[in-house]
């Protein structure tokens, strides 16, 4: 028996809805087929952008979108990136597959992609190749409505208004493919770039400086202590990957139950890591001025069979799911310090919410997710009390229930729950402290194995249904919640 207890009358903080954000790098078919075809594809599009898409992400309200990397950031010269798309230079990505880059997407049809989505921007510029002048031209172009070089430059290229540009990334994973430097000359490189990071006339750019890759505590150690005043938000970035070692990192799918295990083993480390880096944070930002941005996360695979390596192409099943959702429990209780986070990556790469097929595109069960959990956005965190078995694999211990409750502005609680057991249902007691309830309804995402997942021969093997089988007995909501489950309730 699972019991829960949920503290209605004692709400905690507001769930950032950027929490759900996504990223779009320039890597394999992510922006080249997935999002963007060109005005003279057959496959219908807006300006040359994919109907299909961007519809099915604004079913999941969107709210923010990171571009154009990644480590392709630190590579890309986004005057490359505007003109005449057939005047526009080639460029080798060196990172991802040695693909030919026809810069035929850069600035203007990043954001009218975004204003397709009705999403906030979160541009990263480059620190690694690039210099802070160029890095300062490029916001100047982007926001700046003056009789200047770069606005009138803009406007030449035919957009007469500046773009709204919220969010700024000062270099990506400088750590590593951004340029390996270490904590005390990126925080020197970091003080330097953004003092080139304008605001023009009413707008007010978000600094986020480059952060740790997982548990290097020292980085953020460093960057708060040296930077921290100067910044809006410090990233982090982890990986869920179940594999040995990133030469063996696992399948997408036919794994085995050991697998499944340690992933979501693996997974469940970003409790650690937030909580850690978090404290580090605490320490020179008590009042949480600077927000921790994870900015990359998600689940990386082997590639799928007869796939370009560089192109991090991988199926997403039921795990993938769980995964996703377990993270965005881990999120909300973290609220009062995350206020961002970027899923890798939107379309046809790691832990996508799409995949596409020349005209054909088809939703993943981390999309399904992302849909049953929008009731969260902006949404006030409410306490859970939470007793449950534990589901123990080869001496590895993880619980078996994972859980986030929220109230929205119209005061509807709502309650997301994943059962992270592969084979074994619960029977579920839920109590609403400090209300009552008079109607439920409820969203149910199960798959009939461990790695269902949706084809393009069946790309509705995996989808959101109805969930109505509970009682309402002694004040209490009782239910059956089935094995590798998400199940979002909605209580009135």
């Amino acid at each position: 028996m699972t019991k829960i207890t949920i503290r209605a009358d004692q709400p905690k903080g507001t769930i950032n809805r950027n929490i759900y954000g996504h990223f779009a790098e320039h890597l394999g078919r992510c922006i080249y087929e997935g999002i963007w075809v060109g005005e003279e594809s057959p496959i219908p599009n807006t300006r040359g952008i994919r109907n299909d898409v961007v519809d099915a992400l604004k079913k999941i309200s969107i709210p923010v979108l990171r571009w154009p990397g990644g480590c392709f950031a630190d590579e890309y010269h986004w005057k490359d990136g505007i003109g005449p798309r057939g005047e526009r230079p080639r460029m080798i990505n060196t990172h991802w597959g040695g693909t030919v880059e026809n810069n035929h997407f850069g600035t203007h049809e990043f954001f009218d992609l975004c204003e397709q989505l009705g999403c906030e921007a979160y541009v990263c510029g480059n620190v690694g190749s690039g210099s802070p002048q160029e890095m300062m031209e490029w916001v100047e172009y982007m926001t700046s409505d003056a009789d200047s070089p770069m606005a009138n430059l803009r406007r030449r290229n035919g957009r007469e208004k500046p773009w709204k540009l919220k969010y700024f990334g000062v270099g990506n994973e400088s750590w590593g493919c951004g340029g390996n430097m270490r904590p005390e000359y990126y925080a020197d490189e970091y003080r330097r770039y953004n003092t080139f990071v304008k605001n023009y006339g009413g707008s007010k750019v978000e600094r986020f400086a480059c952060g740790a890759n997982s548990e290097d505590y020292n980085w953020t150690e460093v960057l708060m202590e040296r930077a921290g005043s100067r910044m809006h938000g410090l990233s982090l970035h982890y990986y869920t990957v179940p594999g040995d070692d990133w030469s063996n990192k696992g399948a997408a799918t036919g794994f085995n139950e050991e697998e499944w295990h340690k992933t979501l083993w693996k997974a469940l480390r970003m409790e650690e890591l937030i909580a850690k880096h978090g404290a580090i944070m605490d320490k020179y930002d008590p009042n949480k001025k600077v927000g921790m941005i994870v900015d990359e996360w998600g689940t990386w695979y082997d590639v799928e069979a007869a796939t370009n390596p560089g192109w991090l192409y991988q199926q997403n099943s039921i795990r993938d799911a769980l995964v996703a959702a377990i993270h965005f429990n881990i999120f909300h209780a973290h609220c009062d310090r995350v206020t961002m986070t970027n899923i890798a990556q939107t379309v046809n790469v790691l832990q996508a919410m799409i995949l596409t097929d020349k005209e054909k595109a088809i939703l993943t069960p981390t999309y399904h997710v992302f849909e049953m959990y929008k009731i969260h956005h902006d949404a006030e965190l409410l306490p859970v009390e939470l007793s449950a078995s534990k589901y123990v694999l080869n001496g590895r211990t993880i619980p078996m229930i994972h859980a986030s409750a929220s109230s929205s502005g119209s005061g509807n609680i709502h309650l997301s729950l994943v059962n992270l057991h592969p084979r074994e249902a619960t029977a579920v007691s839920v109590t609403l402290a400090g209300r009552s309830v008079t109607d439920i309804g409820g969203s149910i995402l199960t798959g009939e194995s461990m790695d269902s997942h949706n084809t393009f021969d069946n790309p509705e093997a995996v989808r959101p249904q109805l969930f109505e089988n509970f009682e309402k007995a002694d004040g209490n909501i009782a239910f059956t919640l089935p094995p590798r489950s998400v199940v979002t309730l909605m209580m009135r």
